[in-house]
């Protein structure tokens, strides 16, 4: 439940200025938090923090770690700060762009240079603070660097092409891998204890400035992760420990063969004799790194759809049951105080409802989506909002306001968003007009991109869904930090009393 008014604003880590070729946790992510304090905002939403990989399009969604954090986001000017390495050592630097990610060169030149300041700290004495964060985050931290250090040693193939012994965690082939491979084992884990190091000081500073984390979980978790290879025992797996079934969604107005995610699906009935163990660590890791977290695709949890495996659409799959309240309640008796918004867009059936009644979870409603012949009784649109929710202008795989208006809406859309508003604007409105409907509404929260509060159009767009190239690259340019249009949040939320 939503307690206080508010809002704030969609921006990821990586869509941030830095001169490495992706934002990171260092001086721009300083900049926003300050910027956003100053505009009255209280949260900051972000995608997840998990590794990405380019061979699966760098999506963060996509993950071979559900507990661990990508490396991609470390700062070097933080560890030039802290005498991990030093000035020189940041030279020679590709010729990166500034206005879009480049995942490849980045991650070429970090690995570089963070493989530098692996090498000085074997040079001294180990940090106390990487002793206890080993300590204190084995449970997930031993088995995720061991994952890594294997998909070094065995060229990036897939777990299940591994040798026998170490594909189905033979003990004794495990522990001489272990030490064979131990400083890549090392390495990983300091690579993590730096990344955690400069979130736990970003996120601190922002709470010192009352702007809260909203974080993100994605529903699924990749095949080729240290989660499946772990725990093969809570997937629907066969014999050969390949998926039986995959998650997606059935076909509709949007996509006649329906979407094919791939991601192995869950064994509910498994998990439920276990107590949920695993999905309880993630939750906990979550409330470790976040001040509330967004869980996509939460419909999964009373029913999700799984597809035959080997199937080349989405055309021919099953609704199955999800473990409905049995698993909130379990989750509650170990974690008492968890703070979820429910990611319920599509189809909110009435089992999905009765979740969020049930719980108080916050759902989502999206002013784009408000605007179609049904706008008398669509949920998106404002008079028919409850305030235990959070409004959006757009998510990040929707196009930006301006994008929709020029691209994407019908002259029918254009003018019953004209008729609602009141007025005729051009396109360079549009953003303007639906974050003042976002922030007037009853919504507790309200929570803008930055690329709407920015005004920009379809070449800012995030990620176009079931599609590969060129998503997950927008950024930010510095001098976007400041002038009007922070000025104009500033004013509409302290007049909307958000403030």
């Amino acid at each position: 439940m939503i307690y206080t008014r508010g809002s704030g604003v969609l921006l990821h880590i990586t869509s941030l200025p830095a001169a490495y070729g992706i934002g990171d946790f260092g001086p721009a992510a300083y900049r926003l938090a300050e910027a956003l304090a100053k505009a009255r905002q209280h949260y900051w939403q972000i995608l997840p923090l998990n590794p990405t990989r380019v061979e699966h399009a760098s999506s963060p969604y996509y993950s071979p770690s559900a507990f661990g954090m990508s490396t991609l986001l470390i700062s070097p000017d933080l560890l030039v700060r802290d005498g991990y390495i030093g000035q020189d050592d940041l030279e020679p630097m590709p010729d990166f762009p500034d206005e879009r990610v480049a995942y490849g060169a980045a991650a070429w030149y970090k690995d570089r240079i963070l493989s530098i300041a692996y090498q000085r700290s074997l040079q001294s004495e180990p940090e106390r603070g990487y002793e206890e964060f080993c300590a204190e985050r084995a449970w997930w931290l031993e088995d995720h660097a061991l994952f890594v250090a294997l998909k070094d040693h065995f060229r990036g193939q897939e777990w299940n092409r591994w040798p026998e012994e170490i594909r189905t965690r033979q003990p004794g082939a495990l522990d001489d891998l272990r030490q064979r491979l131990a400083a890549g084992i090392r390495k990983e884990k300091f690579l993590q204890y730096l990344a955690a190091r400069q979130w736990s000081a970003l996120h601190r500073y922002c709470t010192d400035l009352g702007v809260q984390i909203i974080g993100d979980i994605p529903i699924y978790v990749a095949y080729d992760s240290v989660d499946v290879w772990q725990n093969p025992e809570i997937f629907k797996l066969d014999e050969d420990l390949r998926p039986a079934v995959v998650a997606g969604v059935p076909p509709d107005l949007f996509s006649r063969t329906g979407q094919l995610w791939g991601n192995p699906v869950y064994d509910w009935p498994a998990l439920r004799e276990r107590g949920y163990d695993w999905w309880i660590r993630r939750v906990r890791r979550s409330a470790e790194l976040y001040d509330l977290f967004r869980i996509d695709h939460f419909r999964a949890f009373a029913d999700y759809y799984e597809i035959p495996a080997g199937d080349r659409t989405a055309e021919h799959g099953t609704w199955v049951d999800g473990p409905g309240s049995d698993f909130f309640e379990v989750l509650a008796r170990h974690l008492p105080c968890f703070a979820i918004v429910a990611e319920d867009l599509g189809a909110n059936t009435p089992a999905v409802q009765e979740l969020l009644d049930r719980f108080g979870f916050p759902g989502m409603k999206i002013l784009l989506f408000a605007f179609g012949e049904g706008l008398p009784r669509s949920a998106h649109i404002p008079h028919n909002y409850v305030p235990n929710l959070i409004c959006y202008t757009g998510t990040h795989d929707n196009n930006t306001a301006r994008g929709w208006f020029e691209e994407e809406a019908s002259e029918e859309d254009r003018q019953r968003f004209f008729a609602y508003i009141g007025r005729e604007v051009p396109a360079d409105e549009v953003a303007g007009e639906l974050i003042l409907l976002a922030m007037r509404s009853v919504a507790r929260i309200a929570i803008i991109p930055m690329q709407d509060i920015l005004g920009l159009g379809a070449e800012a767009r995030m990620n176009y869904p079931s599609t590969s190239d060129g998503n997950w690259e927008w950024r930010m340019m510095p001098a976007e930090f400041s002038g009007a249009p922070f000025d104009r949040l500033r004013r509409l939320t302290e007049l909307c009393g958000r403030a």
